[in-house]
């Protein structure tokens, strides 16, 4: 369902989704920059759509619409037994896993709302046992639709505290990583790392934001990023909107600027980082840190800590998912390669760790060796 909610954003600060009236409300982020357009979504299916066909993206911003859609899905479940009710739970789980592969804030989430879920439930039943019905229980879910009810808006409360720990976080990031962004600096970014890729304020456009609110005099340089555009259509629109000076290039012509030295620095946001510091990003990234690495220059990630994920040792291990070919073959709605042509759509690269100058999160900034620092977070 699309509407237009003007109190998903104001001038201040941007609120890519809100939880309000039980639904989901989300900017619809393919829309811009020609239309702020919202979607309401009353079911958790609408979400998990959103989702996969991009309305919204961003690691920490998916993360964040998982969990308000788990809530949402569970709204709709009757007072069943445990067994049953935790059987629903565990189904609009797997199905939100299932909707991206790279993004570790996803999975996150969807942890921290297991986690909730299950404390619930004991906190009803007096045990984990029965809250999950093993045994073959078939008792109802604590003290009838009361219980089933306190579940919910335990859930409700915890994916809106999701979402406002998100915004908290990016602007400790941000504060964090300010001191990076010199007076005078030509900062070049990649795809879209600001307050539309999370719940508001932004991770590398947090750093930028950050930077510009002390009176640092900056001007970035966003690449279009193929194939859709992240940021020509979002970053910019962003920087614009927040009277950040700005220029927007095609992919193609980072080298060249960097030669004609006009950019001092790279910085960009990130969908999973290994714990040895590898990064996956939009495709595109590793270029561009291999040419910041010719040229010299320092190349930053800035991401909250819920993206990396220590379970992977490094950045081989990463999912990368291929998404449809027809965003290649098709730019603006028009055809513009030869039908039938052959197609390879990676969504995402891996950075290796050795082309990272730092990694900025709310915890501090993070210098190599990475694995030694990452490990001081966990």
């Amino acid at each position: 369902m699309t509407e237009s909610l003007s109190f998903v954003t104001m001038k201040e600060a941007i609120r890519t989704i809100v939880w309000k009236d039980a639904s989901v409300v989300l900017l619809d982020q393919r829309a811009l920059p020609l239309e702020e357009r919202y979607l309401v979504c009353k079911d958790y299916r609408e979400v998990i759509a959103a989702i996969k066909n991009l309305a919204i993206r961003g690691a920490p911003a998916i993360g964040v619409a998982a969990a308000m859609g788990i809530a949402l899905g569970m709204l709709s479940v009757g007072d069943d037994s445990y067994q049953e009710v935790a059987r629903q739970f565990d189904d609009i789980c797997s199905q939100f896993a299932a909707s991206r592969p790279t993004a570790r804030n996803l999975f996150w989430a969807i942890e921290r709302m297991r986690s909730r879920f299950s404390e619930s439930s004991e906190e009803l039943t007096g045990g984990p046992g029965r809250a999950a019905g093993q045994n073959g229980s078939s008792e109802r879910t604590g003290h009838g639709e009361n219980g089933l009810l306190r579940i919910q808006e335990s859930l409700i409360s915890e994916a809106v505290r999701i979402g406002d720990e998100d915004i908290e976080i990016n602007i400790r990031l941000g504060q964090n990583g300010r001191g990076l962004i010199p007076n005078g600096a030509r900062v070049l970014t990649h795809c879209n790392a600001g307050a539309l890729a999370t719940a508001g304020y932004g991770t590398a456009l947090g750093v930028i934001r950050a930077a510009w609110s002390e009176g640092k005099k900056i001007h970035v340089y966003a690449d279009e990023t193929r194939p859709v555009l992240q940021g020509a259509r979002i970053t910019i629109w962003e920087l614009m909107r927040d009277g950040i000076p700005c220029t927007l290039i095609t992919d193609s012509m980072a080298a060249f600027l960097m030669k004609l030295k006009k950019v001092d620095l790279v910085i960009v946001g990130a969908d999973r980082i290994a714990a040895n510091g590898d990064t996956a990003n939009k495709i595109g990234t590793y270029n561009l840190a291999v040419l910041a690495h010719a040229h010299r220059l320092p190349f930053y990630i800035a991401a909250p800590v819920s993206t990396i994920d220590v379970s992977l040792a490094d950045g081989s291990m990463i999912p990368i998912e291929e998404r449809d070919h027809t965003e290649v073959a098709r730019c603006g709605g028009m055809q513009t390669a030869p039908a039938g042509v052959s197609i390879w759509n990676p969504a995402f690269d891996v950075t290796p760790s050795e082309l990272i100058t730092a990694i900025i999160t709310e915890k501090g900034v993070i210098r190599p060796p990475f694995d030694a620092g990452i490990r001081t977070f966990y």
